[in-house]
């Protein structure tokens, strides 16, 4: 009896990997990302800083600071610089350069190019996978 049930185990584990390797490994899903250069760099700043702790992109994120997927449909680069030298409220000072802050002003603008959120024009597919609607 053990053996039908380490054998059905088995199955059920080589089944999943199988599963989930290709789920991870399908890169047709996902279109290419294309960042300038200088947005790059703006992302990397963004990782190195840990904006997302409290900055959400996409609603993917803290919670302490605003979504800014599509801050500069809003604000200006200059105010956006403003902030990310004064900071707001609980936002820490951050002494960037004026080079960084560019960056960073780059990485945000092609963030808001990608789409709109939240995407209130998105379907849910029977896969599971959702339709986004794009600006582009």
């Amino acid at each position: 009896m053990h053996k039908i049930y380490g054998g059905i185990l088995l199955v059920l584990i080589a089944c999943f990997a199988l599963y989930n390797t290709h789920i991870y490994s399908d890169k047709t899903l996902f279109g290419k990302v294309r960042l300038s250069e200088q947005a790059q760099h703006g992302e990397q700043l963004w990782l190195r800083n840990n904006c997302n702790a409290c900055h959400q992109l996409y609603g993917l994120g803290g919670y302490l600071g605003p979504d800014l997927t599509n801050v500069v449909a809003t604000k200006s680069p200059e105010i956006i610089k403003i902030f990310l030298v004064s900071g707001v409220r609980s936002m820490p000072v951050f002494s960037f350069s004026e080079q960084e802050k560019d960056q960073l002003v780059q990485f945000l603008k092609e963030v808001n190019e990608t789409g709109y959120y939240p995407n209130k024009e998105a379907t849910i597919k029977n896969t599971g996978w959702v339709d986004l609607h794009y600006k582009k």
